[in-house]
């Protein structure tokens, strides 16, 4: 059997911290050998290609530390400031500098020099995420034939969006270098090939083969799941009943609503802030019943659009607190730190609603962990933005467009007058695509295309 290599920015093998994600790769990892490769988080002096290897829990990583400029070029200007935004709908925030083309470019030129001699010839490659979109290309170039996928992570941005990137067909081209190339939901696969189509002349057949100058790629359509029996197991846990007790004792009889999101303009925040304070203004004898726990840990600090994010929330929570709170009550409780997977399903199992509102968001683990975490009995009823990948498998939540102020009142009034009968009916689909299409389906979908070879 084929060893799997693993290339993403961050290595995350190991560990109570661990995501779904890095679950279900450090499995594959155990499961079949091989590496998982990537930049350590920390920064050198003088790039020297020196790697630091370590056997984590049965996983071998590989990782590199990055110069100053690299890590601000590549990671905080490219990555971040440029195609993030972008990827997400926001040009009005995407920064296009020469500089940061030029830092990406040379970053993946030093991953694939030093990933290169690790790789043996039966090896899968698989490189995840938007911060190496060339590395593919780069590889080739060094002369390696083995079969190399990649998995974007978040959404593909619509053909006139991506134009207005200035290295947009450069971009493309070398996402052309992979064998197969996999994205959430049918809408970013169908993006990506209308961009190859019209700007590059490329054709795509019914089964997602992709072709153009002689050259054929697979796309693949392939939602990631969650581990659903792990999270549903801390959910169980002693921990997570703690925190229920504590976060219900705290809500005074009150109902919760919850929203868990990583601090990012791409999140919807402060448009759920808005939604949510209209809910209040509009129902007034129900207002005082309910408190909206929003957890926010802060990501990506040194980004001056995040700064602005977090500038903005702080001041919009606490103009609504200042105009509806009582002597007995706070409407919005804003906490700007991240909790154990563990504390988190006891969260959200306290709640009676989840609010997961991204304005725009590649799939969204948070309302599958909702789903997961739920007391079969007496389910939450989950509110889900129609503009996160989730939402494509996710017909049972309440969908709502999250720039919708009255959309959003709306659907938290009907999430709270919901009878357990519904809930319970919605919970159930939910929790049965949760469980089959797990992160372990996805990851067995996609590397058993990868394996498949098409003729070129």
């Amino acid at each position: 059997m084929s060893r799997l290599i693993v290339i993403s920015n961050r290595v995350s093998a190991g560990g109570g911290a661990q995501g779904g994600l890095a679950v279900a790769l450090s499995a594959a990892l155990r499961e079949h050998g091989g590496i998982w490769f990537g930049w350590s988080g920390n920064e050198t002096s003088e790039f020297t290609g020196h790697i630091n290897f370590e056997r984590i829990d049965g996983v071998t990583t590989a990782t590199i530390d990055l110069e100053e400029q690299d890590i601000e070029e590549y990671y905080n200007g490219y990555a971040n400031r440029t195609l993030w935004p972008l990827f997400h709908y926001r040009i009005d925030l995407a920064e296009y500098e020469r500089s940061f083309a030029g830092g990406y470019q040379r970053a993946n030129e030093r991953f694939a020099d030093t990933v290169l001699p690790l790789i043996e010839p039966h090896d899968l490659v698989w490189v995840q995420d938007y911060h190496m979109f060339p590395l593919g290309k780069e590889l080739r170039s060094r002369g390696l034939a083995n079969r190399i996928g990649f998995f974007l992570h978040i959404p593909w941005p619509p053909r006139r969006l991506l134009a207005t990137l200035p290295e947009a067909r450069q971009l493309v081209e070398g996402l052309l270098a992979y064998d197969l190339i996999g994205f959430h939901t049918e809408e970013w696969l169908q993006s990506f090939g209308d961009y190859v189509r019209e700007e590059m002349g490329g054709t795509i057949d019914a089964q997602n083969m992709l072709t153009v100058d002689g050259r054929t790629v697979r796309l693949l359509a392939c939602p990631v799941g969650i581990d659903a029996k792990e999270f549903a197991a801390h959910a169980a846990s002693e921990k997570a009943h703690e925190t229920y007790a504590r976060v219900r004792e705290s809500a005074v009889g009150r109902t919760l609503i919850v929203g868990v999101d990583r601090l990012d303009y791409s999140k919807g925040l402060e448009e759920r802030f808005l939604g949510y304070e209209r809910f209040l203004t509009e129902n007034p004898a129900e207002r005082k019943e309910v408190v909206l726990l929003q957890i926010a840990p802060p990501s990506r600090g040194s980004v001056d659009s995040y700064q602005r994010i977090r500038s903005t929330l702080e001041g919009l929570a606490g103009r609504i607190n200042g105009a509806h709170a009582g002597l007995d009550w706070v409407p919005i409780r804003y906490v700007n730190q991240g909790y154990p997977r563990d504390m988190l399903a006891g969260v959200y199992r306290a709640s009676k609603v989840g609010l997961v509102t991204p304005l725009r968001d590649g799939m969204n683990l948070v309302a599958k962990e909702y789903v997961a975490a739920q007391d079969p009995e007496d389910p939450g009823v989950l509110i889900l933005s129609r503009f996160a990948g989730a939402a494509e498998q996710m017909g049972e939540a309440l969908l709502v467009n999250p720039h919708s102020a009255e959309e959003i009142s709306d659907a938290l009034s009907t999430a709270l007058a919901m009878s357990r009968e519904e809930r319970i009916r919605r919970w159930r689909k939910l929790m049965q695509n949760v469980v089959e299409h797990d992160v372990m389906w996805w990851l067995k979908r996609f590397t058993d295309a990868l394996r498949e070879k098409v003729s070129n």
